[in-house]
């Protein structure tokens, strides 16, 4: 594991500037559970299902209906034939369990905080953006962008993905039981990443900092991304992690590969003014 130097940002002054403007940190106590939820999320009961016919719906009316049935309080909802539709599933800030009988369309399940929700199907591009916490599981393929700028809980592909994976991810786990194309884990600032297969060129290509796991080969390197050292943890987290999901790497966890950030682009001090300038 990498040990962590307290005193370098120290020497390079970055604790000496006066920071300005409100802070963004908010503070919440246990007791105070009604800032523990979303002010309209509903009470629901997984024990209570229904089913959504969506063959003649449009991508609004069927998000609408999700809507309405967790108003009502079930918990446990279907959607039927939702035609590859774009735009599905998203926006949803509550407990429940959401299965797709068959594929979804581009930007499937984004911005959603909490749901957990399973795809009988594939998947388009940017499946799971920007979702906050929950889980979606694909059980084939997915596109391109699949992940991104994801900031927490555990979106599972069993099958293949495109290129950028995960790119801008800021949390959370994305778990890809084939392979994934070129870019994944493009300016990657914190999660992990865990691909059972082969990557494409320039995997973590100018990551910021966060973990990839990497089951086959790898093409070939982005900037800023070396290989970091497999531990006794990393592999009881691995092992942990894809039993959850019935997921298995082809040589095992303890033949993955590990990469990391090799943090030469923390520092932008070292830059030409000239590049400097471009930069900010």
């Amino acid at each position: 594991m990498a040990t962590l130097n307290k005193g370098k940002s120290h020497d390079m002054g970055l604790h000496e500037e006066t920071l300005k403007g409100r802070t963004q940190q908010r503070f919440f106590s246990a007791e105070e559970s009604e800032n523990l939820t979303y002010f309209h999320s509903f009470d629901v009961d997984t024990g209570k299902s229904a089913s959504i016919d969506a063959q003649e719906l449009t991508p609004r009316e069927i998000n609408r209906q999700i809507r309405e049935l967790m108003e009502q309080g079930i918990g446990d909802i279907t959607v039927d034939n939702p035609m590859s539709r774009h735009g599905v599933g998203v926006g949803i800030l509550n407990r429940v369990n959401l299965t797709f009988s068959d594929s979804l369309g581009y930007f499937g399940c984004g911005l959603i905080d909490g749901p957990n929700i399973h795809i009988n199907g594939r998947v388009g591009w940017s499946c799971g953006e920007n979702m906050m916490a929950g889980t979606i599981v694909i059980d084939k393929n997915a596109g391109s962008t699949f992940g991104a700028a994801i900031r927490g809980g555990d979106l599972v592909c069993r099958g293949s993905v495109g290129a950028r994976t995960g790119i801008d991810q800021k949390g959370g786990t994305i778990i890809v039981g084939g392979d994934t194309g070129a870019f994944s884990g493009f300016m990657m600032q914190r999660g992990r990443m865990i691909v059972c297969g082969d990557a494409g060129m320039n995997l973590g290509d100018s990551m910021y900092d966060g973990v990839i796991y990497v089951g086959g080969e790898v093409e070939e390197l982005g900037v800023d991304c070396v290989p970091g050292e497999l531990t006794e943890l990393d592999i009881r987290y691995l092992t942990s992690k894809l039993d959850l999901y019935g997921i298995k790497t082809p040589n095992g966890v303890e033949k993955m590969n590990k990469y990391v950030s090799g943090k030469q682009l923390w520092n932008y001090d070292k830059l030409e003014p000239h590049e400097k300038k471009l930069i900010l």
